[in-house]
C-alpha cells in the first residue's frame, strides 16, 4: 500500500461519525513526520489484523513532545530524544522504534551525482555559498559540470526532529555552525525558505530549480529527488541507504537506564552515513494511563515482530533483536508488558 492510500485512509477515519469512532478502539499518537510513512503503514496492517485503529498525526517532533507532555495523546513520537533529566521532569518513558536517515536532496538538471563535504554543506546553510558553481562545491565534485545558478536553501519551518538530526550533525561536523547557530528542533536559520513537514521541504525542492533541502530519506525516494553523498567522520563521501544507516548505528549504546537516549549522527565508520537518526516513542508514566500504555505497547510489540519487512520497504532500518528485547524488559519494568 502506498503512502497516498494511507493518507486517504487517515482522512477517511477523521471524517467518520462520532458514534462509529466511539465504537472502535483507537490509539492516538502524534509527532515526527520523519517516521510518519512507516507508522501509517504499520497502523493500517495492525487494524486489519486486530481491529484496533492507530490514529497518527504527522505534526513534527516538537508538537509530539508537547502533546504527550500535555497528556492530549496516547503516545508522542520524536526524532530528538529527550535526555534522562527531561523524561524524569515530565514523568515520561522513552524507547526507540526505528532507525532512518536524513537525506540532502537537490534540484539540478543534468547533475546526477553530487558530493558535499561537511564544511561545504555547512557553508551553504550559513549562506556563505550562494551559487552552485562555487569553487568549494567544484572542489568536492571534480569533473562535474555545475551551473551558475543561485542556490535556494530549503529548511523546516516547524519544530522538527528532522531539523534536530540535521543541525546536530552540522554542530558536530562544523565548529562555526555550532558557535553561530547550534542545534535543536527549531533554530535561528541564517538563510533559506521554510517548508512545513518533510512533505513541505520535498515539495519546495521538487518545484524550485537550484534548490537544496534536508528531509527524511523515504520522502526523497517517494518524490524521486536525487540526493547527495555527504562526507562522513572518516572523510568518505557516503550516500544514504539501509546499509549506511546500519553502519552508523552499529556502535550505538542503547541504555534503558537513560531511557535509551542515544545520538547516531557523526558516528565513526568507513561506510557510516553521517546524518543517521532514530525515532523514539514517548509514553506518560502516570498510573491512570497504565491500561492505555499497555495497548500502545501491544502495537509497538506487534510492529517489532511483524513490521520489519514494511520498514525495509520504506527504507528504514529495523532495530536489532537484542535492542527490541531490551525494550521489552523496559516495558515489563513499568508493568506494561
Amino acid at each position: 500500500m502506498d503512502r497516498r492510500t494511507l493518507i486517504k485512509g487517515a482522512v477517511a477515519l477523521s471524517l467518520l461519525p462520532a458514534s462509529v469512532l466511539i465504537a472502535a478502539e483507537i490509539l492516538n499518537g502524534a509527532g515526527s513526520t520523519f517516521v510518519a510513512p512507516l507508522y501509517w503503514k504499520w497502523a493500517d496492517a495492525y487494524y486489519r489484523e486486530t481491529g484496533v485503529r492507530v490514529n497518527y498525526q504527522s505534526i513534527g517532533s516538537g508538537g509530539g513532545i508537547r502533546q504527550i507532555i500535555n497528556r492530549t495523546v496516547d503516545f508522542g513520537a520524536s526524532d530528538a530524544p529527550l535526555k534522562p533529566e527531561e523524561t524524569q521532569k515530565h514523568n515520561l518513558a522513552q524507547f526507540p522504534t526505528i532507525i532512518g536517515g536524513v537525506a540532502v536532496a537537490y534540484n539540478l538538471r543534468g547533475v546526477k551525482e553530487l558530493k558535499l563535504s561537511a564544511k561545504t554543506l555547512c557553508d551553504i546553510y550559513l549562506g556563505k555559498i550562494r551559487y552552485w558553481d562555487d569553487e568549494r562545491i567544484k572542489k568536492d565534485n571534480p569533473g562535474v559540470e555545475l551551473p551558475h545558478r543561485r542556490i535556494t536553501v530549503v529548511r523546516r519551518s516547524d519544530g522538527s526532529g528532522t531539523t534536530w538530526i540535521f543541525t546536530n550533525f552540522l554542530s558536530k561536523a562544523c565548529p562555526e555552525w555550532k558557535e553561530k547557530v547550534g542545534y535543536g528542533k527549531a533554530v535561528r536559520w541564517p538563510t533559506g525558505i521554510g517548508g512545513k513537514g518533510n512533505e513541505g521541504v520535498a515539495n519546495y525542492v521538487k518545484r524550485v530549480r537550484g534548490a537544496i533541502g534536508y528531509l527524511e530519506y523515504a520522502y526523497a525516494l517517494q518524490n524521486k529527488l536525487p540526493v547527495a553523498a555527504v562526507e562522513n567522520r572518516d572523510g568518505n563521501f557516503v550516500k544514504p541507504s539501509l546499509e549506511t544507516f546500519q553502519a552508523a548505528a552499529k556502535n550505538a549504546n542503547w541504555d534503558p537506564k537513560k531511557d535509551f537516549y542515544e545520538v547516531l549522527m557523526w558516528q565513526p565508520g568507513k561506510n557510516a552515513y553521517p546524518i543517521t537518526g532514530a525515532t523514539f516513542a514517548l509514553l506518560a508514566k502516570d498510573e491512570k494511563r497504565k491500561e492505555i500504555n499497555k495497548k500502545v505497547v501491544q502495537f509497538f510489540d506487534w510492529a517489532f515482530r511483524k513490521g520489519d519487512k514494511m520498514a525495509i520497504e520504506l527504507h528504514y532500518v529495523p532495530l536489532p533483536e537484542k535492542v527490541k528485547d531490551m525494550i521489552r524488559e523496559y516495558w515489563k519494568a513499568h508493568g506494561w508488558y
